[in-house]
């Protein structure tokens, strides 16, 4: 296998990160498909602890090429900072690390617009992160957009940036009360912005053309979860973009057949930061336990606490069936360690039907999770490295887990540092 895809298989938050940063270790290309800095991956290796936002997570492997896909949205003071603190902190290298031209810019106006329009929003608001990524999304879509390319070229920027900022300007006066934005002084911030970035500016097809017909190792890495998907998640409390196997090959510029195998990750619980139905949810005492076990359960990039609940199988199916998972990395089995019992959420009970995939929003919001009680192990599973390690009923959870989703796990995560799991599939080997 070459190409492999790392995905969310819940809402967001399930901790792609380590799964990224370990498989790493043996990859040659990294490829961030999508999202902007709404979002983070939290990593922790020899190096130390991280909350990565933009940068790929395979920035810790000295030989992996780092990319950007066309399908992010960059924030580039943003990128620069983040840059900035990984060199400070761990000594890390930029050499390899490339940005796609086509990626779109997250300019000054979108974080403004995003922050405005969630306030308007009141009572409906989405919870989103007031990164301006759905706004810089909307423009991409609707031709309105600057991207990362664009940075690079005077005259082009001169002329297109001062035609997008004025109904922008208009927007943000008018509509939202606002100062409005200087022409001059944006198209000057973002030439310097271009200056900056330019040695790592790049059109990327090449560099990931070549990458699969040389039959490199690769990882896509995708930012939040099918949950949290455009067109399948429980819309509107979703991302602006799909972090899916079918966004990866989108958002990475990889033709489908090049994809070889993808890797759900999922805890072995569930969570979801901001708005949005969450079935499993739990508002007790046990709930608080699981946030705060294992580091907190905290957003990566915001610092919102997490709404945290039982397994929920009926969304990892579905990751499953829209995006052809063939492995999954289950994480976090050490944070159940203390607990007498625990849930899985096998299926929903809808209006006096039992379902077993994520339905649309309203209905999302009436499901009732259909429980299946397993007795846990108090016994501690942290830094365990082989299924010998596992107490009986922690093996047989995740056994059910499988069995139920319907995925074979590839690796268990026992911990947040690197080490603190156990492969039980290299995917770069599989057939």
């Amino acid at each position: 296998m070459s190409v492999v895809a790392v995905i969310g298989a819940q809402w967001g938050d399930e901790g792609k990160g380590k799964v990224v940063d370990l498989l790493a270790q043996r990859a040659e290309m990294v490829v961030r498909f999508q999202g902007g800095n709404n979002a983070g991956h939290t990593v922790i290796n020899d190096r130390g602890k991280f909350a990565l936002h933009l940068v790929p997570a395979g920035i810790f492997n000295p030989a992996v090429d780092n990319v950007l896909g066309p399908g992010t949205v960059v924030n580039p003071p943003a990128l620069l900072e983040e840059m900035a603190e990984l060199r400070a902190q761990a000594g890390v290298s930029f050499d390899r690390f490339w940005i796609a031209e086509r990626a779109q810019v997250v300019m000054p106006y979108h974080v403004a617009q995003d922050a405005a329009e969630e306030a308007q929003r009141g009572a409906q608001a989405q919870g989103t992160t007031l990164r301006g990524i759905g706004p810089a999304y909307a423009d991409k879509a609707a031709r309105a957009g600057v991207r990362i390319g664009d940075l690079l070229d005077a005259d082009y920027l001169r002329g297109w940036l001062p035609l997008v900022l004025e109904p922008k300007n208009r927007q943000l006066q008018h509509g939202y009360g606002l100062t409005p934005l200087d022409p001059q002084a944006l198209v000057d911030q973002a030439l310097a912005w271009g200056e900056a970035l330019a040695e790592h500016v790049v059109d990327t097809l090449p560099l990931v053309t070549d990458a699969v017909a040389q039959g490199r190792r690769m990882l896509l890495e995708g930012q939040l979860g099918v949950m949290r998907d455009l067109d399948w998640g429980h819309y509107p409390y979703v991302t602006s973009s799909s972090p899916s196997a079918a966004g990866a090959c989108v958002g990475a510029g990889i033709a489908p057949r090049a994809l070889d195998q993808v890797w759900g990750v999922a805890k072995a619980f569930t969570s979801s930061v901001g708005e949005g139905p969450f079935p499993t949810e739990l508002h007790g005492a046990i709930g608080d336990h699981l946030r705060e076990v294992g580091g907190g359960e905290y957003g990566a990039s915001t610092g919102r606490p997490r709404r945290c609940g039982w397994f929920d199988a009926v969304a990892v199916r579905t990751a499953a069936a829209l995006s052809g998972i063939d492995r999954l990395a289950l994480t976090k089995i050490d944070c159940l360690d203390q607990l007498e019992r625990i849930n899985v959420a096998v299926a929903y009970e809808l209006d006096g039907r039992r379902v077993e995939l994520a339905p649309d929003t309203r209905k999302l919001e009436r499901a009732r999770p259909i429980y299946e009680e397993f007795p846990g192990w108090r016994a501690s599973t942290e830094g365990a490295q082989d299924l010998a390690d596992l107490p009986a009923n922690a093996r047989s959870y995740v056994d059910a887990v499988s069995a139920i989703t319907g995925v074979p796990l590839g690796l268990i995560g026992t911990g947040q540092h690197r080490r603190d799991a156990i492969t039980l599939t290299d995917p770069f080997a599989e057939a």
